[in-house]
């Protein structure tokens, strides 16, 4: 190097060449592109590696800023020996985009002070060690007053004091004390990163959710539902400990291809079209169809919600009929074909004649990206705080980036839902982008290398840092083989799964009367579906799993140990068809078996955890079981279970302290 390099090198900042290392900062995402997912009232725990050149000790901080915050926040970062690891934590009390960055500079007054010490208890002369940490506190002051340690640094370098003075001043604890938080703001390193969290309000993190048709809430049998008759279900839904009803979309729905009962392509007078073919001449994503009722009636069912303590999510599905009044208003908004038509909605084989799907990349897309955010304002006015997605993934990834950031910035409280059943970096990454929660493929996954799988991935990798599953048992379109095939007591097991390995779930009506026929053979589509005609049903029809419900979401209120993620771990048994897990969190263990086979008894050994629970090896001790009230004696890790799904399912144990 010339130099001329050097002396470049010497007038370039120190940012650029800095004197500390800062890295693996944690936690982030990307290196600090996306921000990491908390729940106000949590704590963010940071930790980085910092390190310098010599022996010098290390001072760090670091610097955090709220929501609310016009200047940044700090808090001293402490030194982990075993780890080699500094860390630091601060408290999330409002909700909202907050960031956080470490500075860290060396330490020279403690530095000095160590040295000094060893000095002194070696026998040595240090006279020229006072002088030197004189010339520390005064370079740490720079051009600030502080009396107290002026004086000081007066009193270590003034030679006529004798040596024993100056040395109890360099020893006070005050001078320590009055150092501490002190930096020479030009020996400080920042990390080059400004790293990003987005807190949530609780329900982005704990809920469970009830899907409902409105039209479905009726007592006559064709005659749709309105809202005021959706509203006489919502006692029943609290009661049985739900928190969120979601509902499909409830805006007019097309004419134009509708189809008729079971995805016919011919709809009959009087046939009510699926509500995701949205748009007609009654209006489109900012009306509600009339056979549901009036705004009024919507606002009224969202505040009898609240007083029962649940809220309403809406669906937000981005595609439209063909009747839509988008459609005459702003053609260019959609994908035209080659012979002039304009694309309908398709899943090869599924077609869905009824759907015209937008064109978000259209050459007026900031008006039409604008159109789809004054849909989300309208009706965040009215009171809906959450939102389904419909198929989010078909969709450009920077809009949803941009909208969601831009929904977020006005609205924090704001949970959006992502149905995004598509590969898994597609599913990731729309979490990375700012979706709260998503769907998972748990609906697919039923034995018990399958599960351990998904959710071991969900609970114990960096998944935890930003993606929420929610776990829903089924939905309008998947009713899977398991439930088709096993009875009630496969609902039971797959509500019993859903309920304790996640904090989020959510079931679609008729679940809990254990519907289960499909349309055909090898078909996940109901037959009837509801989707395309109205239902009546009676919800304490013989059979039903209510009690189950009702039990479960109980349980999942009480203990805190099913309201968070990243505290799951799978234990051994020799029965592969009895699935074991344990979920901890502050002293509320819970020990969870289940049988996965709906029609057999199973029975077998489960290796109990003893070490991780605190409890001596060899001992006994009690469990309760939180399905039944019942409390069993055990003894050691290997323990006997025997599940037959005729009667019980599984137990939800609780040890006993």
């Amino acid at each position: 190097m010339t130099n001329k390099d050097l002396t470049a090198a010497r007038s370039r900042s120190r940012f650029e060449y800095p004197r500390l290392i800062i890295e693996n900062v944690y936690p982030q995402l990307d290196g600090g592109r996306h921000p990491v997912k908390r729940i106000v009232g949590d704590s963010c725990r940071v930790g980085a590696d910092i390190y310098m050149d010599g022996h010098n000790l290390i001072a760090a901080r670091m610097r955090y800023r709220g929501p609310n915050d016009r200047t940044w926040r700090s808090v001293a970062m402490s030194y982990d020996f075993n780890t080699d690891r500094w860390n630091a934590e601060f408290p999330l009390d409002v909700i909202g985009h907050w960031r956080f960055t470490v500075e860290a500079w060396p330490d020279s007054f403690g530095t000095w002070l160590e040295e000094l010490r060893k000095k002194v208890a070696a026998g040595l002369d240090v006279s020229v060690e006072l002088l030197e940490g004189a010339q520390v506190i005064t370079n740490t002051l720079a051009s600030s007053e502080h009396p107290e340690l002026q004086s000081a640094a007066q009193q270590l370098s003034n030679p006529k004091l004798e040596l024993e003075d100056r040395l109890k001043v360099a020893f006070a604890p005050e001078l320590a004390t009055n150092m501490a938080g002190l930096v020479n703001e030009s020996e400080i390193t920042r990390h080059r990163h400004e790293y990003h969290l987005m807190v949530d309000r609780p329900e982005a993190r704990f809920a469970a959710w009830y899907e409902m048709f409105p039209r479905s809430q009726g007592t006559q049998p064709g005659k749709p539902g309105r809202f005021k008759d959706a509203e006489k279900s919502l006692p029943r839904l609290a009661e049985l400990g739900f928190d969120v009803v979601y509902l499909p979309p409830i805006h007019p729905i097309g004419i134009s291809h509708r189809k008729g009962p079971n995805n016919s392509l011919t709809a009959q007078p009087g046939d009510p079209g699926s509500p995701w073919a949205i748009g007609n001449s009654d209006g489109g994503h900012l009306a509600i169809a009339p056979e549901l009722g009036t705004v009024e009636d919507f606002e009224q069912f969202v505040k009898k919600a609240a007083d029962l303590g649940m809220e309403v999510a809406l669906d937000y599905a981005l595609q439209c009929s063909p009747d839509h009044p988008w459609i005459r208003e702003h053609p260019d908004w959609f994908v035209i074909r080659p012979d002039g038509s304009i694309k309908h909605a398709e899943n090869p084989p599924k077609k869905y004649e009824d759907i015209v799907p937008l064109d978000l990349w259209c050459e007026d897309r900031d008006n039409l990206w604008r159109a789809c955010r004054e849909i989300l304002d309208y009706w965040i006015e009215r009171g809906v705080n959450t939102f389904r997605v419909d198929n989010p993934h078909t969709k450009p990834f920077v809009f949803w980036e941009w909208l969601i950031a831009s929904i977020k910035e006005a609205h924090p409280e704001v949970v959006f839902l992502s149905e995004a059943f598509t590969r898994p970096k597609k599913m990731q990454g729309l979490a990375k982008l700012g979706f709260t929660q998503s769907y998972t493929y748990f609906t697919w996954k039923n034995t018990a290398a399958e599960l351990r799988e998904l959710f071991t991935e969900l609970h114990n990798t960096d998944l935890v840092e930003y993606f929420r599953g929610n776990l829903f048992t089924n939905t309008p379109d998947i009713l899977h083989e398991y439930l088709q095939k096993g009875g009630r007591p496969a609902f039971r097991v797959r509500l019993l799964l859903a309920a304790t390995l996640s904090p989020l779930y959510g079931i679609y009506s008729g679940f809990e009367l254990c519907e289960n026929v499909p349309r055909e053979p090898g078909s996940e589509e109901y037959l009837n579906s509801e989707k395309y005609e109205i239902k009546v049903r009676d919800w304490e029809a013989s059979g039903n799993i209510n009690d189950d419900i009702r039990i479960l979401n109980r349980i999942r209120r009480n203990n805190p140990a099913l309201q968070t993620q990243g505290n799951l771990a799978f234990h051994p048994t020799d029965n592969e068809q009895l699935l074991f897990y344990s979920r901890n969190m502050w002293r509320d263990d819970l020990l969870i078996l289940v049988n996965l086979d709906p029609h057999n008894r199973q029975a077998g050994m489960a290796d109990v955890p003893v070490e991780t629970l605190g409890l001596v090896r060899d001992s006994t001790y009690e469990v309760e079981d939180l399905l039944t009230g019942q409390r069993y004696t055990w003894r050691g890790v290997h323990n006997y279970v025997d599940l037959d799904p005729a009667a019980r399912v599984g137990h939800v144990l609780r040890v006993v302290r």
